[in-house]
C-alpha cells in the first residue's frame, strides 16, 4: 500500500530526499552539502555528478533510515534551484562543463551584446524577465560558445540541456538508456526562451541566442497524470516508482504554502530571499523591476502565473559570514551574536557579491559595509546581516504593492532562516504587517510532494492540501513608524553606495 510520496529537493548548497505521509507531515529525511566552486570572482559552479551522486546517497539514506520500500512510495515529485543549467551528451551522460550557478555573473557580456542587438523589450515583452545574467539561456549559449566538445556535437543532436530538475529526472528515469528529457512550466518560464502566452519555446528567442531546439527538454504541466517515467528498478529506489510532478524551488514553496488564490504571497528565506505573488490566470507585466512568471501548472488547467521579486544572498551571506570570516562557527549561531547588542549600530550590509536582483537589476552592484565606526563589533555585523534579509524583502514587497495596486496584509514565509525569531521579529516591523511561519517549514520539499501526489490522486486535489496546513507562530509589528522610516532612509543610502563599483 502506499503511505508515501517522496520528495527530491535539489538546493543551491545541499540535496534532500524527504518522504511525507497524508497529512504532509515529513516521515524521513536526509540531507548532503555538495562544493560550490569559484573559478573566479563572480563565477559560482557545481559539479552536476557529484548532485547525482549526492541525490542517490539521500535517497538510499531515508530508504535505509526508514525501512520504507519502493513499493509503498506512491510517487516522486523534484523541486529545484531553478536557472542553474546543466549540458551533456545524451549517450554518454556525461556534462560538457560543470553546472552554472544561478548565481553566477560570468553571462554579463553576453547579455549586453543580446540587449544592444534586440533591445531589452524584445525578450521582456515575450518571457516577462530582463535581460540578465541569472537566467538560464545565457548560461546554455556561454556553454556552447565556449567549450569546444560541446559546440562540435551539436550536429549529432546528441547535446542536451537542462535545469537540475532535467539532469536529475533524465537520470532517475533511466539516463542514457532512454531517460525523460522534460522540465515544467515554472523552470521553463527562467530561461528567457519561453514564450509566457503559448508555454512553448519561441523560436525568435532561441534564434536570438542561437541555441537549436534539439537541445532542450520537453515542456510538461508542473503536475503531470501523464507520468514521465519510472525510477529505475537498480537505482536508489530499488523499483519502479512514477516520477510525475516538479516546480522550480520557489514555485514548490508557493504550492507548499498553499498559495492558490490570486492576491497570496510568500517569501522563501534559503540561500536568497524569494517573494512569489499569485496573480492567477493573468499575466501582470512588472513595471517596478519584478519578474513575471509562471506559477505552476496542473494537468490540462491554465497556468497561474506570478510576480516575483529576487533577492541573490540572504543564507548565503551568513554562511559567508561562517565560511569565509569565522566570526561563526554554524549558522544558527548569527541569532545569538546578533542578540549581544541593541540595533545594528547604524551598521548596513548590501551583500550584492554578483550584483543585486530585484527590483534593482545592478550587475554592476558589489558587496558593502556601511556605517562603520570604532563603536562597532561583530555584533553589530550579525544584525546588519540579518537585518539585509528583511531589508531587501521590503524593497520587494513595495514593488510589488505598486504592481499590482494591493497592500500585503500579511506574508507567509518558510525556509530555514525563519526559525530566526530576532529576524522574523524584524520583518514584521520593517514591514509594518504580520509574519506567519507554517507548522511545516520545510514547504519547497512540501511543494514538490504535493504536485506528485496530486498527479496521481494520492491526494484529491487543493481541498485536500490546504487542510493539511497549519499556523506554528505569528509575529506582529512593534516598530514605531518613525524609527522604520529612518531606518529604510539609511538602508537606501548604503544600496545606492554599492552601484558602479564594477
Amino acid at each position: 500500500m502506499n503511505k508515501y510520496v517522496g520528495a527530491i529537493d535539489l538546493g543551491t548548497t545541499s540535496n534532500r530526499f524527504i518522504l511525507f505521509d497524508k497529512q504532509g507531515n515529513i516521515f524521513a529525511s536526509a540531507q548532503k552539502e555538495h562544493e560550490q566552486i569559484f573559478p573566479k570572482p563572480g563565477w559560482v559552479e557545481h559539479d552536476p555528478m557529484e548532485i547525482w551522486k549526492n541525490t542517490c546517497s539521500v535517497i538510499q539514506d531515508v530508504m535505509i533510515m526508514s525501512g520504507v520500500t519502493a513499493k509503498e512510495i506512491n510517487s516522486i515529485g523534484i523541486t529545484n534551484q531553478r536557472e542553474t543549467t546543466v549540458v551533456w551528451n545524451r549517450k554518454t551522460g556525461k556534462p560538457y562543463y560543470n553546472a552554472i550557478v544561478w548565481q553566477c555573473t560570468r553571462t554579463d557580456d553576453i547579455c549586453k551584446e543580446l540587449v544592444r542587438e534586440y533591445g531589452e523589450p524584445f525578450f521582456q515583452e515575450k518571457t516577462g524577465l530582463p535581460v540578465a545574467s541569472y537566467f538560464s539561456g545565457p548560461k546554455a549559449k556561454w556553454i556552447i560558445e565556449n567549450v569546444s566538445r560541446a559546440k562540435s556535437d551539436l550536429d549529432t543532436g546528441d547535446v542536451l540541456f537542462g535545469t537540475i530538475e532535467s539532469w536529475i529526472i533524465w537520470w532517475l528515469t533511466g539516463g542514457p538508456k532512454n531517460g525523460s528529457h522534460i522540465t515544467d512550466v515554472s523552470n521553463a518560464s527562467r530561461t528567457m526562451l519561453l514564450n509566457l502566452q503559448t508555454l512553448d519555446w519561441d523560436t525568435e528567442l532561441l534564434s536570438a541566442m542561437k541555441i537549436p531546439e534539439s537541445m532542450l527538454p520537453q515542456i510538461k504541466p508542473s503536475v503531470d497524470a501523464n507520468t514521465w517515467g519510472t525510477t529505475r528498478k537498480h537505482g536508489p529506489f530499488q523499483g519502479r516508482i512514477p516520477v510525475c510532478g516538479a516546480l522550480g524551488d520557489q514555485q514548490s514553496a508557493l504550492f507548499g504554502q498553499t498559495c492558490f488564490g490570486k492576491g497570496e504571497a510568500k517569501n522563501t528565506y534559503g540561500t536568497g530571499c524569494f517573494l512569489l505573488l499569485n496573480t492567477g490566470s493573468t499575466i501582470v507585466r512588472s513595471q517596478h523591476g519584478l519578474l513575471t512568471t509562471v506559477g505552476y501548472q496542473i494537468n490540462n488547467e491554465e497556468a497561474v502565473y506570478c510576480l516575483e521579486g529576487s533577492v541573490a544572498m540572504a543564507g548565503a551571506l551568513v554562511q559567508w559570514m561562517r565560511d569565509n570570516l569565522g566570526i561563526i562557527k554554524s549558522a544558527p549561531d548569527i541569532e545569538q551574536l546578533a542578540r549581544t547588542v541593541e540595533d545594528n549600530g547604524d551598521v548596513y550590509f548590501v551583500p550584492a557579491f554578483s550584483g543585486l536582483f530585484a527590483p534593482y537589476w545592478r550587475s554592476d552592484a558589489r558587496g558593502i559595509i556601511a556605517g562603520l565606526t570604532r563603536f562597532a563589533n561583530k555584533g553589530h555585523m550579525a544584525r546588519a546581516v540579518l537585518e539585509a534579509c528583511a531589508y531587501q524583502t521590503r524593497d520587494i514587497i513595495t514593488a510589488m504593492n505598486n504592481d499590482s495596486n494591493v497592500r500585503l496584509k500579511h506574508l507567509k514565509v518558510d525556509g530555514g532562516m525563519v526559525l530566526n525569531e530576532l529576524l522574523m521579529q524584524f520583518q514584521s516591523d520593517i514591514l509594518d504587517v504580520p509574519i506567519i511561519r507554517p507548522t511545516v517549514i520545510e514547504t519547497t520539499a512540501l511543494g514538490a510532494a504535493y504536485a506528485a501526489g496530486l498527479a496521481t490522486g494520492f491526494w484529491n486535489g487543493r481541498r485536500d492540501l490546504k487542510k493539511n496546513w497549519s499556523e506554528d507562530k505569528r509575529w506582529r509589528p512593534s516598530m514605531k513608524s518613525e524609527k522604520r522610516e529612518t531606518l529604510c532612509r539609511r538602508w537606501a543610502k548604503a544600496v545606492e553606495k554599492s552601484f558602479d563599483w564594477q
